[in-house]
């Protein structure tokens, strides 16, 4: 029997170590949390934000709209209320074919 690492999954992350997952300044994060109503990360008593995997996942959206497609916040905003649904299978295509790719540049290398 092989044993396969499962990737490690959290209850919370912090702003940090969701600003390091799309490349991003803190204050980009905070910035969309404001303008975004999805977004709704708890807080601590010290008033340190605790981003859920759904946080994330939204948050996914919104940088797959505003960053990789170019919409303006409010195109983003309206997309999201028209039809999430439609944009979250977009980007996990997207998010799929990124990993194919990076997989086949590593195999290109190694050749």
């Amino acid at each position: 029997m092989v044993y396969k690492e499962k990737p490690i999954t959290k209850l919370y992350y912090s702003i940090g170590e969701v600003a390091k997952m799309f490349d991003v300044n803190n204050s980009l994060i905070r910035f969309w949390e404001k303008e975004f109503d999805i977004l709704k990360p708890k807080k601590n008593a010290k008033g340190n934000r605790l981003f859920t995997q759904k946080d994330v996942d939204n948050l996914k959206i919104i940088f797959h709209l505003v960053k990789e497609r170019g919409f303006t916040l409010e195109g983003a905003k309206k997309k999201l209320r028209e039809n999430k649904s439609d944009s979250t299978p977009n980007e996990e295509i997207v998010e799929r074919l990124k990993e194919i790719r990076g997989f086949l540049v590593e195999l290109r290398d190694n050749l």
